[in-house]
This record gives structure tokens, sequence and C-alpha cells, in this order.
């Protein structure tokens, strides 16, 4: 499962919860957790978007998709994190499929924008983005509505909940798997 969504829509804190319920071994492998690995002091994306930001994240991405397909392998499933715009589909979701492959379940998490605004502005250190950053990201997120993806508004449910939400999407995904 990949999940979506804008910062602070709550992502990594729910991948994680939702990792550490379930009934079969889970890994939980978080984009942003990978590019800090991989960052090696060359950039920081917070100071804007350039060539050196742009090859953190794909290798990022890579490093995320050769650890999901050999967590597979290995029979433990996986659910990863990132805030893929629907507007880049080939570095986006185009890019997970090809690291992951095609049985990847997107499902976007997107809660109000003022719910996201109030996360981010508890974060610290570099996790934590501008206003208006958070504010554009979350607007080209919108982009998924009418993607045919599940998408889950968690703006008013705690993360037992939405884990239940993703428990659901899993569920109609595998009853009836989604043309995207």
């Amino acid at each position: 499962m990949l999940l979506i969504g804008p910062a602070g829509a709550g992502k990594t804190t729910v991948a994680r919860h939702w990792a550490a319920t379930r009934p079969v071994p889970t890994a939980h492998i978080s984009l942003d957790d990978v590019r800090e690995w991989v960052r090696s002091g060359f950039a920081d994306p917070q100071a804007g978007w350039n060539d050196h930001s742009e090859a953190q994240y794909r290798l990022a991405r890579r490093t995320c998709g050769f650890a999901a397909r050999n967590f597979l392998a290995n029979g433990i499933s996986c659910i990863l994190d990132d805030a893929v715009f629907p507007d880049r589909p080939v570095v986006g979701l185009g890019g997970w499929k090809r690291h992951v492959g095609p049985a990847l379940l997107p499902v976007v998490l997107l809660p109000g924008l003022e719910i996201v605004l109030d996360r981010n502005a508890a974060r610290s250190g570099n996790r934590r983005l501008s206003d208006e950053e958070v504010a554009r990201i979350h607007g080209r997120m919108a982009g998924w509505y009418g993607s045919g993806l599940p998408i889950i508004d968690n703006s008013h449910l705690d993360v037992e909940a939405t884990a239940r939400a993703l428990d659901e999407a899993l569920a109609r995904a595998l009853a009836s798997p989604p043309r995207w």
C-alpha cells in the first residue's frame, strides 16, 4: 500500500500504526526518512526545489521500492508513505508502480487545509514547512479527486479510525482491483 497525502495529513503516523497493528508482518517505509538517509548534506528541499533535491527524492524512491520488493518477496507486507502529486505521474505514482510493482495500492489521505496547517505547526526541524508551502501542496493534492483512488478525509478521524478506513480501502481493492 502507498499512503499519499500532503504534509500534515498524518501519513507517517497512520502508516506506523497500521503496520504495527496488522495481523500479518508489515513494514512501514517512509520516503521522508529514507530521503534524510540519502541526503548527505548536498541539498535542502526547504530552500526550494532544485536538481539536487530532485535527485535525492529519485534515489529515495528507488531505495524504498527496492526495500518494499525485498520485504514482499520474503512474505512481509508493506506500507509506504509519500506526498505524491497527481500532476507529476512519471515521478509520482508511475514511478512508485515501476519501483514496487503493479500490485501497489495507492490510498490518499486528504484532510482539510486547516487540519494540515495545524498539524504542520506542531512539527519541528526540517519536517515543518511554511504555511504557504503546505497550502500549495494541499491544493495540488485536490487533483486526486476523480482519479478513482480511494480518498480518506481524516480531518475528524483519530489514528485508529483512519487505520480502520485503510483496512476498508484495502478490502474493497482486493474485492475489486482499482483501474488506475
